[in-house]
């Protein structure tokens, strides 16, 4: 099974993609876990990447196209895997496909969450983050026992830059603009699934499941 779960920022296809790739034991594969274990690892790519991180520079796509075809062409994902937020763009999709086909694997599925857009800001502004142990919350969905501190450690709860309103409303504009051709791309391949991910965790697994099945 080789999927790539597509959506904007907060719509949940990471939490979606942790669950699915543990139930049908294939990596779930996202490039800031690439660039980070790359940067720990030392590996020639992983040192050309930490050179941009470290001047505070995006990470040009060529070398994040590298660690994706190192990932995908190593023994773990032999069985499939699961793309969480790559590709981007049209570019590193068209990249994805030469990388399939040199590898002679196909893509089963494109599952694309769709959330309305103030529901996504509404929970991407509703997080808060612990002070001390990074642990996260969300007020509407998943709030602490006490109103902000943290359950694990009881440290402050606070609300990171990124998370602020007019941050996610910038985040989403940068989605719109660069990765919503992808549904288009993805529509003309008859790769595409369009999966309702309002609701709960659990009700969005069954939907997705139950998607997945019928691939």
């Amino acid at each position: 099974m080789r999927l790539v779960f597509l959506g904007a920022p907060g719509v949940g296809k990471g939490t979606q993609a942790e669950m699915v790739a543990a139930q049908f034991a294939i990596p779930k594969i996202s490039t800031g876990d690439l660039l980070r274990t790359g940067v720990a690892q030392k590996t020639p790519l992983g040192l050309e990447a930490q050179h941009y991180m470290t001047r505070g520079e995006l990470v040009p796509d060529n070398v994040v196209i590298g660690l994706v075809a190192e990932k995908i062409g190593s023994p773990e994902c032999e069985k499939g895997f699961i793309l969480d937020g790559f590709p981007r763009t049209i570019l590193q999709a068209d990249a994805l496909s030469g990388i399939l086909q040199e590898q002679e694997v196909v893509l089963d599925r494109v599952m694309y969450f769709v959330i309305p857009r103030e529901e996504v800001v509404r929970r991407l502004s509703g997080r808060r983050s612990c002070s001390m142990c990074s642990a996260v919350y969300q007020i509407d969905y998943v709030p602490p026992k006490q109103e902000g501190r943290c359950d694990e450690c009881g440290a402050a709860l606070v609300q990171r830059s990124d998370d602020k309103r007019e941050t996610v409303e910038s985040r989403l504009m940068v989605y719109e603009e660069q990765t919503s051709p992808l549904i288009a791309y993805y529509k003309e391949k008859n790769a595409l699934a369009e999966l309702d991910g309002t609701g709960s965790v659990e009700q969005v697994r069954e939907r997705l499941l139950a998607l997945l099945s019928r691939s």
